[in-house]
């Protein structure tokens, strides 16, 4: 594997593929220290408690690298974006001018993704005010003003740079995707979570559970390979090729196989989901009434009714989005096209019903096991009352995932020029 990784470097194409991606998670790390114009540095300091243990605001900042606990140009991380694309993928299937766009092509999918980017312009603005407000309560545990000489032009002075910081790092993300390695904005919210990976280390081993030290490593591994061997699981359904006259030429029939992974919506229910159950405590956060305090607490990540709501909304956003990537019967038609049958199965509909099923079979256990990765240091820290578990299910998920995924593309590009890959 360390020769395959000095191969790639030796490849002048991929070594610069890797030194953009490496050059502008730089520039979104340092962009997560540099604090916003009009913020007092020092009343910020105070109140960096507020983002400590398990509530809403810690989850937050850790999908922001630390950056909205510093009130920094990027607080507000990718997850604007990823909220927007969440409307806008519920929107396509319900709005049928949206949903005509997305079967245009390449066309209505840049509309699309234009449509996205205003609305996260929209949700960053909105999400910047209301953080700004939501600062300015803390004010009295800092004893001193986190926006000194508050005024409406330092609002908007504020809310506008962490707006343009919102887009700044969207525009980074999509940079990497089209021009690095990996998915642009699955390694922006990777490089959030692993930054917090020397607290977690050092969390674990100050432990003062000596059962918890020596387990904790054999339990991580075991999440670790779990989560890897689910990942890369697939169903592969045999598919046959029929003889077939082009022209003046016959082309010979074959036998191959349509690949099924058993988690073919990857890591996107779980960040779909912990979008959705961020927003109830957000909101009861900026709100100051003890009614909103006491829905914030309701839906607190460490509590059972957030459980079992992000424990629905991933099963019910890995069906959604794996019919949105997967439509059988788009796949019955192709196969019927190029001269292609399931042994033992008739073309079209009958073909179609029967990767549905497949599909529907290998979607379930799939959902339930994203559900329960998730769910399981939560569960783990109130059956044993340790706080040392420092990153929850959601995190370890999306940094397994995001580096699969990687690492295949990295991959791709090594067997794109003959090298021997890391998969064997």
């Amino acid at each position: 594997m360390l020769s395959t990784i000095l191969s790639a470097f030796t490849v002048a194409d991929i070594r610069k593929k890797l030194a953009f991606t490496a050059l502008l998670l730089g520039l979104y790390r340092l962009g997560a220290h540099i604090p916003a114009p009009g913020v007092n540095s020092a009343a910020v300091a105070a109140i960096q408690k507020n983002f400590a243990g398990g509530g809403v605001l810690n989850f937050l900042n850790l999908f922001s690298g630390g950056g909205l606990s510093r009130i920094a140009l990027f607080a507000l991380g990718i997850m604007p974006y990823i909220t927007a694309s969440i409307i806008m993928q519920l929107l396509t299937v319900v709005v049928p001018s949206l949903e005509k766009l997305q079967k245009e092509g390449e066309i209505g999918t840049q509309r699309i993704t234009q449509y996205t980017r205003y609305l996260t312009v929209g949700l960053a603005g909105a999400q910047s005010i209301a953080y700004v407000f939501l600062f300015r309560s803390f004010e009295q545990q800092a004893g001193t003003s986190v926006v000194q000489n508050f005024t409406l032009a330092k609002l908007v002075l504020i809310a506008v740079s962490l707006t343009a910081g919102c887009m700044l790092v969207m525009w980074m993300g999509e940079l990497i995707t089209q021009r690095g390695i990996g998915n642009g904005i699955s390694l922006m919210i990777f490089a959030s979570i692993v930054t917090r990976l020397p607290q977690g280390v050092r969390a674990w081993w100050t432990s003062p559970d000596p059962v918890f030290k020596v387990m904790m490593p054999f339990l991580a591994l075991g999440v670790i390979a779990a989560i890897v061997f689910v990942q890369e699981g697939q169903r592969r359904i045999p598919v046959q090729y029929a003889r077939r006259v082009i022209g003046q030429r016959m082309t010979q029939g074959g036998q191959t196989y349509l690949p099924l992974r058993v988690n073919m919506a990857g890591v996107i229910p779980v960040i779909f989901a912990a979008s959705l159950m961020a927003f109830p405590p957000t909101v009861g956060q900026l709100i100051n009434q003890p009614w909103a305090h006491s829905v914030a607490n309701f839906f607190s990540p460490a509590k059972t009714p957030y459980l079992i709501g992000e424990t629905l909304l991933i099963i019910a956003f890995t069906y959604f989005y794996t019919a949105v990537t997967f439509n059988p019967v788009e796949q019955a038609d192709n196969l019927r096209r190029y001269g292609g049958f399931i042994p033992g199965v008739r073309p079209g509909r009958p073909t179609a019903e029967f990767l549905d099923r497949i599909l529907a079979r290998l979607t379930f256990p799939g959902a339930l096991f994203l559900a329960a990765v998730a769910a399981l240091p939560t569960l783990l820290i109130n059956s044993t009352n340790n706080n040392s578990f420092f990153f929850g299910g959601t995190s370890i998920l999306i940094v397994i995932a995001v580096a699969l995924d990687t690492m295949k593309q990295l991959e791709a590009q090594l067997l794109m020029r003959n090298y021997e890959g890391f998969l064997k």
